[in-house]
């Protein structure tokens, strides 16, 4: 299927559906001597797994990955990184009905109308479980980053019209949060809310927040390939997302030039910083230095159990209840979906602006000849 992968240099294959064997992923360009196993990967695929709170859909899954090349005796070897997480608890019958109509909000009719066939069961490549290998894929991207010390942090700014404030935010209290909202007051809040449109057969959507600390200046590229764009390009291939924004994304649109732009100025060690961060770490498609801040807005779940109006194949008008195991708001999944997206646009850009600059490749062959010698 055209468009399952992603990447230049650092390069990510997904593949699998929903109810089939498995999901898994091929990494490609990941360096060699980079320490990694199974038990790093875990869990970031453990922060996505269904099943876990009230608020996730009830299908039991460990999810648990199996590299089956490219690491031997717990280092990469430069080849290429093949993991699968097998399926074990599809029911399939529990989609039968759909294999004639068209769901609302998902991807039904426009694969029917791409491929002529669907794969009905659970959604196929677009039910939520293809996320897996982007997750397992981010998270050997967030071992190169944290050697470099860079760190990306997502969690769920929002569900529905209960948002974190930015002065309550804590990534501590995201960790104890069911919906990995950084604000606990604010987290009861949410789940009082999701409770209500539980009981009334519905779904809510959410806001995901990621900022990335310690990405140096001088990343990304200044026409096509803006690092603001790849990112949102990156995160835009989630399928439940609907909107990115970067720094202060639509506000800056009702501001003034004087309000929205960040001033300049030396810090006491003669290092050039920021006055504010309007840009959100990326100014003309380049990395400035200061922390990267994007937002994501999450649709809300589409699979309802309430009365919904749709049509079938025999070109009739009809209404339906979606049944099955779904969940009522993908935001709190969906946040280690983002950072994984995130890490893996960031770590190819790193490697694309290696070659950036002709006096940084001749220091560093200046190096390799130096250490042999």
């Amino acid at each position: 299927m055209s468009g399952s992968v992603y990447g230049n240099i650092f390069r990510i294959s997904s593949w699998g559906e929903s109810h089939g064997t498995g999901i898994g992923v091929v990494v490609d360009g990941c360096p060699a001597g980079l320490f990694l196993n199974e038990s790093m990967i875990q869990p970031y695929l453990d922060r996505r797994k269904p099943g876990q709170t009230l608020y996730a859909t009830p299908r039991k899954e460990e999810d648990k990955v199996i590299i089956q090349s490219g690491v031997f005796e717990g280092c990469t070897t430069g080849t290429p990184i093949s993991m699968i997480v097998y399926n074990e608890n599809h029911h399939s019958k529990d989609y039968s009905e759909i294999a004639n109509y068209y769901r609302p909000g998902h991807a039904d009719y426009t694969f029917d109308q791409k491929y002529g066939f669907r794969d009905y069961r659970g959604g196929g490549r677009s039910s939520g479980r293809e996320t897996i290998g982007r997750v397992a894929a981010g998270a050997i991207a967030c071992t190169i980053l944290n050697e470099l010390g860079i760190h990306v942090h997502a969690y769920t700014k929002s569900i529905g019209p209960i948002s974190v404030q930015e002065q309550t935010i804590s990534l501590e209290q995201a960790k104890l949060s069911p919906l990995y909202m950084p604000d606990l007051n604010a987290s009861k809040k949410a789940e009082a809310y999701l409770s209500e449109l539980m009981e009334g057969k519905n779904s809510a959507g959410g806001i995901v927040e990621c900022i990335v600390q310690g990405m140096p200046a001088g990343i990304g590229e200044p026409v096509f390939d803006k690092l603001d764009a790849v990112l949102a390009h990156a995160v835009m291939s989630i399928g439940a997302v609907k909107g990115v924004e970067i720094g202060d994304g639509f506000r800056a649109a009702a501001g003034t030039g004087m309000e929205n732009n960040d001033g300049f100025y030396y810090d006491a060690e003669g290092s050039i910083q920021k006055s504010s961060n309007h840009a959100g770490g990326i100014s003309g498609g380049i990395s400035d230095g200061s922390a990267i801040l994007l937002r994501a807005a999450i649709k809300p779940t589409p699979s309802i159990s309430g009365t919904q109006h749709t049509v079938n194949k025999k070109n009739e008008n009809i209404e339906i209840e979606i049944h099955g195991r779904h969940d009522p708001v993908i935001v709190p999944r969906a946040v280690v979906v983002v950072e994984s997206m995130v890490a893996i646009t960031l770590v190819d850009y790193l490697f694309i602006g290696m070659t950036s600059r002709m006096d940084r490749i001749k220091d560093f062959y200046r190096k390799e000849d130096e250490q042999k010698n």
